[in-house]
């Protein structure tokens, strides 16, 4: 299975999707591990968004049971498992784009004025190129996000053996990137 950049084993291991056959990763046995091991990009750059596709490699965490793989999961994206239940149980209530930007305040209020275009064009960049999540929220209620990758938006032909990382609501990251083009909109 994969979720996501990570592979997970039957052996409750987890490592980087693209380390498979590897022999000369760094083993970790601590879920906790996984903490670190997704704070920082191959450049050791902090990563800000834990589901951006520059998780470093080179590593294989040995987790040891159930538990220690969904505690591990947990650090590497967090909610992940709880939005896939959630989506399962078919409890999962996205919240389109204009209905997160009409609740903003203070210096954020001003995202309000971000018009649809360059809505679509800022959610292409930032979570078609910069996320791995499926966005599930529609721009406005009946306005789909248009300006996504083909599959990025719905999950009904997610391949068996991956489970999904889904996004519900646009991100504070987003949010903070709409800042500058909505001020421009005054």
């Amino acid at each position: 299975m994969q979720i996501g950049g990570i592979l997970l084993g039957r052996d409750f291991t987890l490592r980087h999707s693209s380390d498979g056959g590897r022999d000369d990763l760094e083993i970790h046995r601590n879920p906790r591990a996984a903490r670190l091991i997704a704070r920082f990009d191959e450049r050791g750059e902090f990563r800000a968004l834990k589901s951006a596709p520059d998780l470093r490699r080179g590593w294989l965490l040995e987790a040891g049971s159930l538990e220690g793989m969904e505690l591990a999961l947990e650090f590497f994206y967090p909610a992940a498992l709880g939005l896939v239940l959630s989506w399962l149980r078919e409890t999962i209530h996205p919240t389109p784009l204009r209905e997160t930007l009409d609740r903003q305040t203070g210096m954020y209020r001003i995202t309000q004025l971000l018009r649809d275009d360059q809505a679509l064009d800022l959610i292409a960049c930032r979570c078609g190129e910069g996320c791995l999540r499926t966005v599930l929220w529609d721009l406005s209620v009946g306005n789909t996000v248009s300006s996504l990758p083909v599959g990025r938006n719905t999950i009904e032909d997610f391949p068996a053996d991956r489970i999904p990382l889904l996004c519900r609501e646009a991100c504070n990251l987003l949010i903070a990137a709409a800042r500058p083009i909505a001020k421009g909109n005054r």
